[in-house]
């Protein structure tokens, strides 16, 4: 038997790219890349199935060392945008006229000309029986929808008639779902709509995941094949099967899941840069973070990362009007058929012109002429005149032929190659920046503390760039073109549970969080591995309960200095901006995580005088910084003096008003996990929820406790 890999397949729109991990260092063992399979009879699950035999025959290895498989896909967000979708049929129940409007949905367009279509039937909640849901099922199915949802009033709290409607759907052989397994939110119609959209993907994913499925199977891989999810995790293909929904953008999720672990991004900005576009996404404190997703104008119960989309990327044409660059993208070459001036072999330019390259855009956008073929002037090419792409790079090409083109636009406007070069760079960093200082300011993050990490094909093109005109550390990613898929491969199991609730009890977060376990280990997850966040948003009455672990769980123990002091120090320092002389000190440590602080002189009251700030920066034993908080301390305690020792630091950091107390941010540091309570919101809810965490954990074991004033 060899050793244990991880395989991580990303089904693009233009390729189907494979990576094959070591499961204990991380390390790339393949890579493979082939075209996605669309107008396969079997779609895009062939290009799944032939990857995967190509990455296991090609590299020698046994299926049965194969420890984790996932793979991502665009497919439900392509569904949706295409319109690809099944007839849904509703049938809703409840005892009011209001309850009756809430499960009656409009069509819902899906793109411009595009809808999905939706019926609907109604049956009082005393009249539930075989009779009157047989006669419903019926008359849908003759309306013309294919698949059916159960929608009720309060069915969150009693799904009794949900669960019956669902079961004679498929004792007919129909496909359905009840609004219950989707949601347990109240909200009627916000529920049903998402069901609805849920259900209308489940024919064409249940297709792609049955065929991959059945092929895993047939090769004896023994571990269950995952999907990723939109929320940065995986699922089960069982669990795909009820609810699609989630793997709605799902695209964009894959990234961020390498950039948080295969590139140990704690706080940054992390840019995924390909050809046509740039996915701009933010990560604190070592999480992705999340909104509710939209299908159309249509609010979801859907949790997808907050991804921002640009058309600014390599690919990315050049508008020059007025004899200046006034303008970098949208439009891509790859959308205009046009090859790129930077990877061209150039001899000399013919000819400079400026097209209009689809319906609808500008006349502006310039290309060249040479040897009887058209290049387009694309923001790669502009890179590499500049300098940012080094050789090596997914994105660099001989700067000869990008130089000779930019030269010769520069000539056509009395200025030198470069020139033209930065205003197209700038044009597209302000572009960009744009929306990271959106981030920043509504996420209330320290720009001190950003780092700007690249990855995509395109990733050198910005990322250098963007670093040196807003003097923001950055670096691109390891293997950055193949982020994406790294991703899918190291992507941890996710299940989530959101409730309404209002002023959860102890018991409701005893209950939400038994709830969660026991869904998360339906994927057969480790019980070891399990880690379970609980949060309380005041505003929308909202318990929220997020599973996370693996299927493959190994425990390591850590060393307790890996690095030298001087090295550990020196990264604390660069982490929160910090100049080399700044003082730094440990206030504690344990297992493989060092709490140091950072003691820095920052500027106060407008500039005119400064203050000693000290910054509190969490590192494990290999130098990665998790947690860099300002206006922090740390307390030192046990298992069995917890309550009593953290109750002192609590009041002296909590803040007073006339609604009460609100506590610090809260994080606890065992020997191997750090465990954040920065979602609750009075000590009964923490303590709550601590002993919940710690309830196996011997009385005498140690914890280290980070508390952040609010």
């Amino acid at each position: 038997m060899g050793r244990k890999v991880r395989i991580g397949i990303d089904v693009g729109g233009t390729f189907t790219d494979a990576v094959v991990l070591d499961n204990d260092t991380a390390q790339i063992i393949a890579k493979a890349k082939i075209p996605t399979t669309h107008h396969h009879q079997d779609g895009v699950a062939k290009g799944i199935i032939d990857i995967i035999e190509k990455v296991l025959t090609e590299n020698s290895i046994d299926p049965s060392d194969v420890s984790f498989i996932a793979h991502g896909t665009t497919q439900s967000t392509n569904a949706l945008l295409e319109g690809d979708v099944a007839p849904v049929g509703i049938i809703g129940m409840g005892k009011s006229k209001m309850a009756r409007g809430e499960t009656m949905l409009k069509d819902i367009e899906l793109a411009p000309g595009k809808f999905l279509k939706i019926y609907h039937e109604w049956i009082h909640s005393d009249s539930v029986n075989e009779v009157t849901v047989d006669r419903a099922i019926d008359t849908l199915k003759s309306k013309g929808a294919a698949v059916f949802i159960a929608t009720e009033a309060y069915s969150v709290e009693d799904p009794k008639n949900e669960q019956f409607v669902l079961g004679r759907i498929k004792a007919k052989g129909y496909l359905g779902a009840a609004t219950h397994e989707i949601s347990q939110l109240f909200g009627l119609k916000v529920r049903t709509r998402t069901s609805v959209v849920n259900a209308s993907l489940i024919p064409k994913m249940l297709e792609t995941a049955n065929m991959t499925e059945t092929v895993v199977k047939k090769l004896k891989i023994p571990s269950e094949l995952m999907i990723m999810r939109a929320d940065g995790g995986v699922m089960s293909v069982a669990e795909m099967r009820k609810r699609p929904i989630l793997t709605m953008l799902s695209g964009l999720a894959a990234g961020v899941a390498g950039a948080l672990m295969y590139e140990k991004v704690t706080e940054g900005i992390f840019l995924e840069v390909g050809g046509t576009s740039v996915d701009i996404s933010l990560i604190k404190d070592g999480k992705v973070l999340i909104k509710n997703a939209q299908v159309g104008n249509n609010k979801m119960y859907l949790k997808s990362l907050d991804v921002r989309t640009l058309g600014v990327a390599g690919g990315s044409m050049i508008r020059v009007s007025g004899g200046k660059v006034v303008d970098v993208g949208p439009r891509s070459a790859h959308l205009a058929h046009k090859p790129y001036e930077n990877f061209a072999e150039l001899k000399g330019v013919d000819e400079i012109k400026y097209i209009q390259p689809c319906a609808g855009d500008h006349h502006d956008f310039a290309i060249l002429l040479s040897g009887g073929a058209e290049y387009a002037y694309t923001l790669a090419g502009a890179a590499n005149v500049l300098g940012y792409i080094p050789e090596g790079d997914y994105a660099y090409h001989d700067p000869k032929s990008a130089k000779l083109a930019w030269d010769a636009l520069g000539k056509a406007h009395n200025k030198s190659g470069e020139a033209m070069a930065r205003e197209a760079m700038d044009i597209a960093c302000e572009k960009i920046w744009k929306i990271i200082s959106q981030m920043i300011k509504e996420y209330e993050i320290d720009l001190n503390f950003v780092e700007l990490v690249g990855g995509g094909g395109s990733a050198s093109v910005v990322t250098q760039a963007l670093g040196h005109k807003y003097n923001v550390k950055n670096r691109i990613a390891t293997n950055a073109p193949y982020i994406s898929t790294i991703g899918v491969g190291m992507a941890m199991v996710r299940e989530q549970i959101e409730r309404s609730v209002i002023n959860p009890s102890s018991d409701d977060m005893r209950k939400i969080r038994a709830d969660i376990v026991e869904k998360i280990m339906e994927a057969n997850v480790k019980e070891e591995s399990i880690e379970v966040a609980i949060t309380v948003d005041k505003q929308k009455n909202i318990l929220t309960a997020i599973a996370t672990g693996t299927t493959d769980f190994k425990q390591t123990e850590f060393e307790n200095t890996a690095i030298s002091q001087e090295k550990m120090y020196s990264i604390a320092r660069e982490s929160v901006g910090a100049k080399p002389e700044t003082p730094v000190s440990e206030l504690g440590a344990l297992g493989k995580f060092h709490v140091l602080a950072v003691d820095k002189l920052e500027k106060a009251f407008l500039g005119l005088s400064k203050r000693r700030s000290n910054t509190l920066a969490v590192m494990d034993s290999d130098g990665i910084v998790h947690l860099r908080k300002k206006h922090a301390k740390m307390q030192k305690t046990t298992k069995a003096a917890l309550h009593k020792d953290m109750l002192p630091l609590l009041d002296e950091l909590s803040l007073y008003s006339d609604a009460g107390q609100t506590i610090p941010t809260v994080f606890a540091l065992t020997k191997t996990k750090i465990f954040d309570y920065s979602g609750l919101f009075n000590v009964a809810q923490l303590v709550s929820v601590m002993d919940l965490d710690f309830q196996f954990v011997e009385p005498s074991s140690e914890l280290l406790l980070v508390m952040v004033k609010k």
